[in-house]
């Protein structure tokens, strides 16, 4: 029999992916067979999967918790933002639209029968399904027609866990306040609570859990330390991108305002002779980097507009002329293009962008978005690499004859004559440990990490921290079959 338990925070950022990917580690090495899920998600760091969706980045490494591959069934609504008011909508990982946050707020509801079908799909073959809430059911503005926390809740008949975040302060207000506010049967469906990123002694805080126990009657599932290594582990939430201080050589990133699919990062910024500096706006581009990466996007042409406002156009070409090195992956390979056309109008307007002009290249935005799981190679080193496309646009120009990788007979990406600059569409290319060993050589670095083991150690490494500080047989207890199986009413 199929039993779940939903994680849901008494706040935005609780640390809810973590505890999840953790706990789908340390449920499988019980024995169990786990499979995560998230009804809804936002965010713009997207994994492509198996059956060629895409999905949240949380939800890919929840995945590798558990021992599986990412499927789409694991986060069927997933919400991209474009603007301030504005998100691409993915439903069961294909691409629905965009719609306004008030457009969305009208037409969320209808999303509830594809997210339990996805549930439902997900729960065959599992002996445990944990499932993450988004932001906190204490908004209770957003209560009539939420697919994301109580809403789904109650529609799929799961119990709850409620998290608190003890580092931002004022949990047993966040905890017990949340009670306060939510409608009685939203709050009887929560079943305990857990304290997450506590730093110092936990048993300085045994009388804030009596008190919190006191005032709701939620048993604790524990206190749960800060956890180090968790940098080590790819982050979702563009809030977690930090520098990531290392050796002498440096790659400088700037940060765009809608960045995606920011994992790319994570491989140097693990490499112990990498440092990878986070450029915030207001500061210019450092003219010590031997490497400026500039990342994907999740609006091209509003980043790149950005990009030029804050100079960071003068110093790149700073940087080129002082023989630095770039690498453009995604939308950054599209900004170092001549130009950007966008016909329909797909990022704003219709018309056309200039680029920076560091590459011979043209990107024209088409709707269809390009979504695979990709093998390719790079000839110049004889490495393999494995990497992703997630993109809309299509790039050509004289410089693609210069491309650096192959796919299959395909060439892929472009470089300019110096060889310096370049740019690709493969996400995750440098995860391939051979092929950034070679690729870094060439830059005038070593590498000396095995990626893939260490994201691995690291999950188990949480699994292990959660097993010491949180009451796992407890979860366990409290977990049951969802009502909309037709097994069993939650206890």
């Amino acid at each position: 029999m199929t039993v779940a338990i939903m994680i849901q925070g008494a706040g935005s950022n609780v640390g809810k992916s973590m505890l999840v990917a953790g706990l789908a580690r340390a449920c499988l090495r019980r024995g169990l067979k786990v499979a995560p899920f998230k009804p809804q998600n936002m965010s713009n760091n997207a994994a492509v999967t198996v059956d060629g969706g895409e999905i949240g980045r949380a939800q890919a490494l929840q995945a590798r918790g558990a021992g599986l591959d990412p499927h789409t069934d694991m986060n069927p609504v997933l919400l991209k933002p474009e603007t301030d008011t504005g998100a691409q909508i993915i439903v069961q990982g294909q691409r629905r639209g965009v719609m306004r946050a008030r457009e969305f707020g009208q037409h969320k509801a209808s999303l509830m029968p594809p997210v339990i079908e996805s549930f439902r799909r997900l729960c065959e073959g599992a002996d445990l399904v944990l499932i993450e809430g988004a932001g906190s059911p204490a908004e209770i503005n957003l209560r009539q027609g939420d697919i994301a926390n109580m809403g789904f809740a109650e529609a799929a008949g799961v119990p709850v866990i409620l998290v608190g975040d003890i580092d931002r302060g004022g949990v047993i207000a966040q905890i017990v306040g949340t009670k306060a506010v939510l409608p009685q049967g939203d709050a009887a469906r929560i079943k305990g609570f857990a304290i997450n990123k506590f730093r110092g002694d936990p048993s300085l805080f045994e009388s804030g859990l009596t008190a919190i126990t006191e005032r709701t009657d939620w048993p604790s599932l524990g206190v749960v330390p800060w956890f180090a290594e968790a940098w080590k582990l790819p982050a979702e939430d563009a809030m977690d991108l930090a520098s990531r201080p290392g050796g002498a050589f440096k790659v400088a990133v700037p940060r765009l305002g809608r960045i995606a699919n920011f994992d790319d990062l994570d491989p140097l910024a693990a490499e112990p002779g990498v440092s990878v500096e986070i450029i915030e706006p207001g500061r210019p581009l450092p003219g010590d980097a031997q490497l400026v990466l500039i990342p994907g996007s999740k609006s091209t042409i509003a980043d790149l507009a950005q990009f030029r406002a804050e100079g960071w156009d003068i110093d790149l070409a700073a940087h080129i002329r002082r023989g630095g090195h770039v690498l453009g992956i995604c939308g950054g390979y599209q900004m170092l293009g001549q130009w950007i056309d966008d016909p329909e109008g797909i990022e704003g307007r219709p018309g056309r962008v200039a680029g920076l002009g560091h590459l011979d290249v043209t990107t024209v935005m088409h709707p269809e978005k390009r979504l695979a799981l990709t093998e390719a190679s790079h000839p110049e080193s004889g490495t393999a690499l494995s990497g992703y496309e997630i993109h809309l646009g299509k790039t050509e120009g004289a410089d693609c004859a210069r491309a650096w990788l192959r796919v299959g007979d395909r060439p892929e990406g472009a470089r300019d004559a110096t060889g310096r600059v370049r740019g690709s569409y493969l996400h995750g290319l440098l995860a391939s440990d051979a092929f950034r060993a070679a690729y870094l050589a060439e830059l005038g670095t070593e590498s000396q990490l095995n990626f893939e083991a260490s994201v691995d150690a690291t999950l188990d490494q949480l699994a292990a921290h959660l097993e010491v500080h949180m009451d796992i047989d407890l979860l366990l207890k409290l977990a049951a079959a969802p009502t909309c199986l037709g097994e069993a009413t939650p206890g």
